[in-house]
């Protein structure tokens, strides 16, 4: 039977611990009176993790035949490696303690996605119902934490960051795995799929989708409250988005019936073009700041969701865990990490709106991308051939 509350509790803290990191942490940095640049460095850490330690672990759980052993050592190893973050304020030693924290927060999600869709099976439609419960999980957080920081310390943001690690921890000593049947090799097989031109263009559209996102997670709060919105209002504008986010993973399996997965990431891309230029030219209105968090779910809900089917549709069996790694690495890891540093140069240099805009332009480039190298049709072409 699928452990459904069980790997919907992972996911809820999981992106719970987003929903505390991703909008906050900057502004903690921020207090300690680090640059934008020292900032972005900072952040895209998580990123640079991500690049290398999912496709480490994959290959590692791939070797060993057993996701879940792993998955509790990161949660362990990651819980232990943010404890830096109460014992330094400088900048050498923090991003040290990011660097350990990221190497092993990174390593479990593309396993636990790999162990979700092993339970689904052949109903991997239902996966937005389990996935929206991190969704739930950021929204409560980053709602209750923005409103405790009207009140309290900044400090406040390793204390429940920290709480939220250890939940982690905890559901994922509860998740049981699932036996896996043997499937294809993972030589010549992972290797000839990656040569595939729709491959390699719907890994680039998701690079360039992930680094047009960095300016968001890297300074989207520190971008409002400088516009003079309160953390009240940061935490009310991120909650906008996770709940569109919710609502396209509940409909996720009627979209995928009725629109082509390749639709949907383009649809998704050309709405990121418009959404960041709107955040980035029409802050001063509140009603474009709604307008703009109303399409996150489309450039991260519904392209979270079709890009994950891609994936497990062309890495089937034994691959299925390395090509959820390689998806992790290519977007939020690289694509991540180049979204987040070249904005806060873009910041230091031109200010927050050019940042914005950068994000709209490389959104575009990935539009063009996807576009021209995946011809229509070919996922589910590329499922059954894989």
């Amino acid at each position: 039977m699928l452990p459904y509350w069980r790997l919907s509790a992972y996911y809820f803290f999981y992106f719970a611990f987003v929903g505390a990191f991703s909008p906050y942490f900057s502004l903690y940095l921020q207090d300690l009176r680090f640059s934008a640049t020292e900032i972005a460095i900072q952040m895209s850490m998580m990123q640079v993790m991500r690049i290398a330690a999912p496709a480490l672990w994959g290959w590692l759980a791939d070797r060993a035949g057993a996701r879940l052993p792993i998955v509790r050592m990161a949660a362990l190893l990651s819980l232990v490696g943010f404890c830096g973050f109460f014992m330094t304020r400088q900048f050498g030693g923090m991003l040290l303690a990011m660097a350990i924290m990221a190497f092993f927060w990174s390593a479990a999600l593309p396993l636990v996605e790999s162990v979700t869709f092993s339970h689904l099976g052949p109903h991997a439609g239902r996966y937005g119902r389990i996935r929206l419960w991190g969704s739930v999980g950021f929204i409560v957080v980053v709602l209750g934490l923005g409103r405790m920081l009207d009140t309290l310390p900044v400090t406040a943001i390793l204390w429940v960051s920290g709480a939220l690690l250890a939940g982690i921890l905890v559901c994922a000593l509860l998740i049981q795995d699932v036996p896996r049947t043997a499937g294809v090799e993972v030589g010549a097989g992972l290797v000839e799929i990656l040569r595939r031109r729709e491959v390699l263009a719907f890994f680039g559209g998701c690079f360039l989708m992930s680094a047009a996102h960095g300016v968001l997670y890297v300074f989207y709060s520190v971008f409002l409250v400088a516009q003079g919105y309160d953390k009240t209002t940061v935490g009310v504008m991120w909650t906008i988005g996770v709940v569109a986010e919710i609502l396209v993973f509940m409909v996720m399996p009627r979209l995928q019936r009725r629109f082509s997965l390749r639709g949907i990431l383009l649809f998704s891309c050309a709405t990121a073009v418009l959404r960041f230029a709107l955040i980035g030219w029409g802050a001063a209105s509140p009603l474009v700041l709604v307008l703009a968090q109303v399409m996150h779910g489309a450039t991260f809900g519904a392209f979270h969701g079709a890009a994950i089917a891609v994936v497990n549709q062309w890495f089937p069996g034994r691959l299925q865990s390395r090509g959820q790694a390689i998806y992790g690495s290519v977007s939020f890891g690289a694509g991540g990490m180049v979204g987040g540093l070249t904005s806060g140069l873009v910041w230091d240099s031109f200010g927050a709106t050019w940042a914005f805009s950068l994000g709209s332009s490389i959104a575009l480039v990935g539009w063009i991308a996807m576009a021209g190298g995946w011809r229509p049709g070919v996922a589910s072409e590329g499922g059954r051939r894989a």
